[in-house]
Protein backbone atom coordinates (compact mmCIF):
# COMPACT_ATOMS: atom_id res chain seq x y z
CA UNK A 1 0.00 0.00 0.00
CA UNK A 2 1.16 3.50 -0.74
CA UNK A 3 0.17 6.73 0.98
CA UNK A 4 -1.87 7.74 -2.08
CA UNK A 5 -4.14 4.72 -1.76
CA UNK A 6 -7.27 4.96 0.33
CA UNK A 7 -8.54 2.18 2.53
CA UNK A 8 -12.10 1.71 3.70
CA UNK A 9 -12.72 0.39 7.18
CA UNK A 10 -16.19 -0.95 7.82
CA UNK A 11 -17.18 -0.98 11.50
CA UNK A 12 -20.19 -2.47 13.24
CA UNK A 13 -21.45 -3.48 16.66
CA UNK A 14 -24.01 -6.02 17.78
CA UNK A 15 -26.16 -6.55 20.85
CA UNK A 16 -28.98 -9.06 20.56
CA UNK A 17 -31.08 -7.85 23.49
CA UNK A 18 -30.63 -4.09 23.34
CA UNK A 19 -33.15 -3.39 26.13
CA UNK A 20 -32.41 -2.90 29.82
CA UNK A 21 -28.71 -3.40 29.12
CA UNK A 22 -26.20 -4.00 31.91
CA UNK A 23 -22.50 -4.71 32.17
CA UNK A 24 -23.44 -8.39 31.74
CA UNK A 25 -25.34 -7.91 28.47
CA UNK A 26 -23.35 -9.60 25.67
CA UNK A 27 -22.24 -7.31 22.86
CA UNK A 28 -19.66 -7.61 20.11
CA UNK A 29 -17.74 -5.44 17.68
CA UNK A 30 -16.17 -6.07 14.31
CA UNK A 31 -14.31 -4.28 11.55
CA UNK A 32 -12.89 -5.14 8.18
CA UNK A 33 -10.29 -3.20 6.22
CA UNK A 34 -10.87 -3.13 2.47
CA UNK A 35 -8.61 -1.87 -0.29
CA UNK A 36 -10.01 -1.04 -3.73
CA UNK A 37 -13.51 -0.34 -2.39
CA UNK A 38 -15.75 2.19 -4.12
CA UNK A 39 -18.14 2.54 -1.18
CA UNK A 40 -21.13 1.62 -3.36
CA UNK A 41 -21.78 -1.70 -1.62
CA UNK A 42 -21.27 -4.03 -4.56
CA UNK A 43 -18.39 -5.76 -2.82
CA UNK A 44 -15.61 -4.35 -4.93
CA UNK A 45 -12.21 -4.49 -3.33
CA UNK A 46 -10.45 -6.97 -1.14
CA UNK A 47 -10.37 -7.45 2.61
CA UNK A 48 -6.83 -7.09 3.87
CA UNK A 49 -7.63 -7.68 7.54
CA UNK A 50 -10.64 -8.17 9.78
CA UNK A 51 -10.95 -8.25 13.54
CA UNK A 52 -13.70 -8.74 16.07
CA UNK A 53 -14.26 -9.25 19.77
CA UNK A 54 -16.57 -8.94 22.73
CA UNK A 55 -17.34 -5.61 24.36
CA UNK A 56 -15.37 -5.58 27.62
CA UNK A 57 -17.15 -3.90 30.53
CA UNK A 58 -14.87 -5.01 33.40
CA UNK A 59 -12.82 -1.92 34.22
CA UNK A 60 -10.00 -4.03 35.73
CA UNK A 61 -9.45 -5.86 32.42
CA UNK A 62 -6.41 -4.79 30.38
CA UNK A 63 -8.76 -4.73 27.32
CA UNK A 64 -11.21 -2.27 28.92
CA UNK A 65 -11.65 0.90 26.85
CA UNK A 66 -14.54 2.52 28.71
CA UNK A 67 -17.71 0.54 27.91
CA UNK A 68 -19.95 0.45 30.97
CA UNK A 69 -22.68 -1.74 29.47
CA UNK A 70 -23.14 -4.10 26.56
CA UNK A 71 -25.34 -2.25 24.08
CA UNK A 72 -25.49 -1.52 20.36
CA UNK A 73 -24.06 1.96 20.94
CA UNK A 74 -21.14 0.77 23.07
CA UNK A 75 -20.45 -2.02 20.58
CA UNK A 76 -20.44 0.47 17.68
CA UNK A 77 -18.07 2.78 19.56
CA UNK A 78 -15.82 -0.18 20.47
CA UNK A 79 -15.64 -1.20 16.79
CA UNK A 80 -14.60 2.33 15.92
CA UNK A 81 -12.00 2.39 18.72
CA UNK A 82 -10.45 -0.90 17.61
CA UNK A 83 -10.37 0.20 13.98
CA UNK A 84 -8.65 3.45 14.94
CA UNK A 85 -6.12 1.56 17.07
CA UNK A 86 -5.42 -0.68 14.09
CA UNK A 87 -4.77 2.43 11.98
CA UNK A 88 -2.30 3.73 14.58
CA UNK A 89 -0.40 0.48 15.03
CA UNK A 90 -0.57 -1.30 11.67
CA UNK A 91 -2.23 0.95 9.11
CA UNK A 92 0.87 2.42 7.43
CA UNK A 93 0.29 5.99 6.24
CA UNK A 94 -2.62 5.49 3.87
CA UNK A 95 -5.67 7.73 3.77
CA UNK A 96 -8.72 6.11 5.34
CA UNK A 97 -12.48 6.37 5.32
CA UNK A 98 -14.40 4.78 8.19
CA UNK A 99 -17.75 3.47 7.01
CA UNK A 100 -20.42 2.46 9.49
CA UNK A 101 -24.16 2.14 9.87
CA UNK A 102 -24.26 4.02 13.18
CA UNK A 103 -24.44 7.78 12.75
CA UNK A 104 -24.27 7.91 16.54
CA UNK A 105 -20.85 6.23 16.68
CA UNK A 106 -19.43 8.09 13.68
CA UNK A 107 -20.55 11.51 14.94
CA UNK A 108 -19.56 10.88 18.57
CA UNK A 109 -16.23 9.33 17.60
CA UNK A 110 -15.27 12.13 15.22
CA UNK A 111 -16.29 14.78 17.77
CA UNK A 112 -19.20 16.21 15.77
CA UNK A 113 -21.66 15.29 18.54
CA UNK A 114 -21.16 15.48 22.29
CA UNK A 115 -21.75 12.26 24.21
CA UNK A 116 -24.58 12.21 26.74
CA UNK A 117 -23.87 8.56 27.66
CA UNK A 118 -20.86 6.28 27.23
CA UNK A 119 -18.75 9.32 28.13
CA UNK A 120 -15.51 7.52 29.03
CA UNK A 121 -15.70 5.31 25.94
CA UNK A 122 -16.63 8.29 23.74
CA UNK A 123 -13.67 10.32 25.04
CA UNK A 124 -11.33 7.38 24.37
CA UNK A 125 -12.60 7.08 20.78
CA UNK A 126 -12.36 10.85 20.21
CA UNK A 127 -8.72 10.86 21.40
CA UNK A 128 -7.92 8.01 19.00
CA UNK A 129 -9.66 9.89 16.17
CA UNK A 130 -7.58 12.99 16.85
CA UNK A 131 -4.38 10.95 16.98
CA UNK A 132 -5.10 9.17 13.68
CA UNK A 133 -6.11 12.48 12.05
CA UNK A 134 -2.79 14.00 13.04
CA UNK A 135 -0.88 11.80 10.59
CA UNK A 136 -3.35 10.81 7.86
CA UNK A 137 -6.44 12.04 6.04
CA UNK A 138 -9.32 10.42 7.95
CA UNK A 139 -12.98 10.78 6.99
CA UNK A 140 -16.18 8.90 7.73
CA UNK A 141 -19.21 7.90 5.74
CA UNK A 142 -22.60 6.59 6.85
CA UNK A 143 -23.81 3.34 5.25
CA UNK A 144 -27.42 2.19 5.58
CA UNK A 145 -27.69 -0.98 7.66
CA UNK A 146 -28.93 -4.31 6.37
CA UNK A 147 -29.36 -3.13 2.78
CA UNK A 148 -27.06 -5.67 1.16
CA UNK A 149 -23.89 -3.56 1.29
CA UNK A 150 -21.30 -6.34 1.13
CA UNK A 151 -18.60 -4.96 3.45
CA UNK A 152 -21.03 -3.43 5.93
CA UNK A 153 -22.76 -6.83 6.08
CA UNK A 154 -19.36 -8.45 6.69
CA UNK A 155 -18.64 -6.11 9.61
CA UNK A 156 -22.13 -6.95 10.96
CA UNK A 157 -21.34 -10.67 10.67
CA UNK A 158 -18.06 -10.22 12.55
CA UNK A 159 -19.76 -8.24 15.36
CA UNK A 160 -22.73 -10.62 15.64
CA UNK A 161 -20.52 -13.71 15.84
CA UNK A 162 -18.25 -12.03 18.41
CA UNK A 163 -21.29 -11.16 20.53
CA UNK A 164 -22.26 -14.84 20.43
CA UNK A 165 -18.72 -15.94 21.28
CA UNK A 166 -18.38 -17.71 17.91
CA UNK A 167 -15.73 -17.48 15.22
CA UNK A 168 -16.73 -15.70 11.99
CA UNK A 169 -17.20 -17.73 8.86
CA UNK A 170 -14.29 -17.48 6.44
CA UNK A 171 -15.15 -14.84 3.84
CA UNK A 172 -15.11 -17.40 1.00
CA UNK A 173 -17.93 -19.36 2.72
CA UNK A 174 -19.93 -16.36 3.88
CA UNK A 175 -22.74 -14.62 1.99
CA UNK A 176 -23.93 -11.03 2.66
CA UNK A 177 -26.77 -11.00 5.17
CA UNK A 178 -25.59 -14.25 6.77
CA UNK A 179 -25.11 -13.79 10.49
Amino acid sequence: MTSSEKISIYVDGSCEENKNVTSQTPAGWGFCVVIGDTGLGKGQGEIIIEKSGKVITENNSKEFIGAEVGSNNTAELCALAHALKWLIIEGSDTNAVIRGDSQYALNIGSGIWKAKANKELALHVQKLWIEVSSFRNLTHDHVRAHRGHRWNERADHLAFRAMQGREPLPVQFWKPGQR
